[in-house]
């Protein structure tokens, strides 16, 4: 179809950069949001640029915590006012006091920590961890796909995409709340990825339209645009009728107004929308906390308050569908156990993870193996060691709540089993 009729007779565009052209015809053929049966949903939210674990799961137990951080270690649960102090868990660890809103999560038994976990890979560098962590494959930089892409592909049917009870085929079965396709996402199945619900359909006209299709051009997303006018125009139908203006959340529950929050309040739209949602993905930036990161408050605090406001938001509207929904969250490494000269922690190796939900293997337990903080338990004598490859977590969440049993292609090369995992979730 010749690009400048297009634009001329089309007056939107569609901007999503997650689609490709069989997948806009699966949609189209739909001609109507498709219902797809209630299953189960695995959200995964990656903190991008290296979250200090140790300030957000506080080993306040560990002597040498306070050692090596005389200005932004986290103070222990205060017994009379708790201003500034960390929120006690088990007696050894606790919460960063901006994590509040998890602690109820933490009571009702849907929250289930884990230290010390992380990639086995030494390296330093934001983008090789991040793209070992979403691949699956540590240290192997030839791996063309992302690991929540294999599951898409080992575990799907008809062409890697879900089908509704009526059928029909159900084309949100995984959708990044991402500007462009993540790489955990990355490979041959079908994936949408997008700013927004409402940025599948964006009504504009004239030069504006132009732009947005240009923008498609240099992306590589040319494709998108050169098959059949009218199964895009259908398509949009489809994906128009997913507005989020439509939705209203739980009662009483207020999501943040900051991006993660807004697009975490989405997820919860199109879970709650039973449009076949499986996989879910989004991410935030902003934990590369070299200067003045702050220790109860600051930086670190405020970005930890965004992050556990927002999610304990989606765990609310959400309601009695967390029984089928399991979030994810990790980070590509931790950060130096000592504090540096500018206020701040550099890059470090093991990290911390968050798994939530309502089908949790064991309440109120901090999961993994604590190596200690002391200079001889340090790894590399200067960063929180390595107990939990991210590997063990994630295929224990993969199997045990998405079903997933080809394990051995979902992360290859990786010689763990049954046993490394934690027990986070339910045999």
């Amino acid at each position: 179809m010749d690009r400048r009729i297009f634009l001329k007779n089309g007056a939107m565009a569609l901007v999503t950069l997650g689609l490709s052209p069989s997948f806009l015809r699966r949609t189209a053929l739909a001609m109507e949001l498709p219902r797809a049966a209630r299953g189960k949903t695995l959200i995964v939210l990656f903190q991008r640029g290296a979250a200090d674990a140790l300030n957000v799961l506080v080993p306040f137990g560990d002597r040498d915590y306070y050692a090596a951080r005389p200005q932004l270690a986290i103070g222990a649960p205060a017994r009379a006012n708790g201003a500034g102090g960390a929120i006690d868990l088990d007696g050894f660890f606790g919460l960063h006091p901006s994590l509040a809103s998890f602690k109820p999560l933490w009571d009702r038994g849907m929250l289930a920590p884990i230290h010390a976990v992380g990639s086995p890979s030494a390296t330093r560098s934001h983008f090789d961890a991040q793209d070992y962590m979403e691949t699956g494959t540590p240290d192997q930089k030839g791996t063309t796909d992302g690991w929540l892409n294999r599951y898409l592909a080992v575990q799907g049917t008809c062409e890697a995409c879900a089908v509704s009870d009526s059928g029909k085929t159900v084309p949100f079965r995984a959708v990044s709340m991402t500007t462009q396709t993540p790489r955990i996402l990355e490979g041959p199945s079908p994936v949408v990825a997008m700013n927004s619900i409402s940025e599948f359909s964006i009504r504009s006209t004239g030069g504006d339209a132009e732009r947005r299709l240009e923008a498609l051009y240099r992306t590589g997303s040319a494709d998108l645009i050169h098959g059949s006018g009218s199964d895009m125009f259908e398509a949009l139908k489809v994906l128009r009728s997913a507005n989020p203006q439509q939705y209203t959340a739980a009662a009483n529950v207020q999501y943040p107004r900051s991006q993660f929050g807004q697009r975490l309040l989405q997820i919860a739209q199109l879970i709650k929308s039973n449009v076949g949602l499986e996989v879910a993905f989004a991410d935030v930036g902003g934990w590369d906390t070299h200067v003045n990161q702050g220790a109860a408050q600051g930086q670190l605090a405020n970005r930890l308050s965004d992050f556990s406001e927002s999610i304990s938001a989606l765990v609310t509207d959400l309601g009695d569908r967390m029984e089928d929904v399991v979030i994810l969250t990790c980070s590509e490494f931790g950060r130096t156990v000592r504090q540096n000269g500018t206020g701040g922690t550099d890059h470090g190796h093991a990290g911390a993870m968050f798994v939530i939900g309502g089908s949790l293997g064991a309440s109120q337990k901090v999961f993994g193996t604590w190596p200690g903080l002391a200079r001889e338990q340090l790894y590399e004598g200067r960063d929180l060691a390595l107990t939990t490859d991210f590997r063990a977590v994630f295929s224990e969440v993969t199997s045990r709540h998405l079903g997933a049993d080809q394990l051995a292609r979902l992360f290859p090369g990786y010689a763990g089993n049954r046993k490394n995992w934690l027990g986070v979730l339910k045999g």
